[in-house]
């Protein structure tokens, strides 16, 4: 290769990633154009601190993990009702055959069938817009199902005086609640979609419910004998969220403690609003908090 070609290659190399930059940073500020779509004020519970494995020192960026969850049927045991960290998927009670066929799947083919079972198999998941709700009902008919799960394991105890087993039981019932009450994350997958203004009419506060992308795919429940077809979240578009360099001095403290022990994550507080704009992306627009506060 001679010099001019070497120079011509390097040239290119260079136009190409600032002209991949500039279509970034117009689609940013786009995005930041005019009224927020929506904003949240989110809290530890529903913004994660990332793994101390992903925060190597100052030249380091930080991003926050969005935490949600899906309320699923009650079934029995209220532990089994729908608990889900972000990237780990999930299936929404509302989520049904008739909502999968509203967002463009092809649900013609009976489930159980041999061939109703490889038709559901193959199909890909499709992106949709997804409603995200803070503090609303679900999380409410998720602390009454904790509580109503307590009250069962106190009348299972009282009924098994002396038993370790129900002692255990009762005790991890306490446990469970304390953590339904005070750490775990309050916004909740609520409804799915394909048009923002249609969402928005149904759900138009601002300050509690978010209209994101997301990725949802068919899902085969139950016994071979007896399959039911719901949809599964696979997961939010966008999961994590950059925190500006100027908010960085709040999660610096955090982040060192959590290098130290990860598993110690009493009393780290902290506040963000998060916006959603045109293109409904994410960013952080302010940050309070601190470690040692509840």
């Amino acid at each position: 290769m001679t010099t001019w070609s070497r120079i011509h290659t390097f040239v290119a190399g260079v136009a190409l990633i600032l002209a991949t930059n500039a279509v970034a940073l117009v689609g940013v500020a786009y995005n930041r154009m005019g009224e927020p779509e929506s904003k949240l004020v989110l809290t530890q519970r529903e913004l994660g601190l990332p793994y101390s494995s992903d925060f190597e020192g100052e030249n380091s960026g930080v991003a926050l993990n969005l935490q949600w969850r899906v309320l699923g049927e009650e079934i029995g045991d209220a532990l089994g009702g729908g608990f889900s960290y972000a990237r780990a998927g999930g299936t929404p009670g509302w989520l049904d055959k008739a909502k999968l066929a509203a967002l463009g799947f092809d649900v013609s083919k009976p489930e159980d069938t041999p061939g109703g079972r490889m038709h559901y198999d193959k199909l890909l998941p499709k992106e949709a817009l997804l409603v995200l709700e803070l503090d609303g009902p679900a999380y409410r008919i998720a602390l009454e199902r904790m509580r109503r799960h307590l009250q069962k394991e106190e009348a299972l105890l009282a009924a098994n005086v002396g038993k370790k087993e129900f002692e255990q039981r009762l005790k991890n019932a306490k446990e469970h609640l304390k953590q339904e009450e005070r750490e775990n994350s309050r916004l909740f997958i609520v409804d799915a979609g394909l048009e923002v203004e249609v969402l928005r009419a149904k759900y138009p506060d601002r300050a509690r419910y978010a209209i994101v992308r997301g990725q949802i795919r068919p899902h085969l429940a139950g016994r071979e004998s007896k399959l039911r077809l719901s949809g599964y979240a696979d997961g939010l578009s966008i999961d994590q969220i950059n925190v500006p360099l100027v908010y960085r001095r709040v999660f610096e403290p955090m982040l060192q403690n959590s290098r130290r022990n990860w598993s110690n994550t009493a009393g780290r507080s902290y506040r963000a609003s998060v916006v959603f704009g045109k293109r409904l992306e994410p960013w952080i627009a302010a940050v309070s908090g601190e470690i040692g506060s509840e």
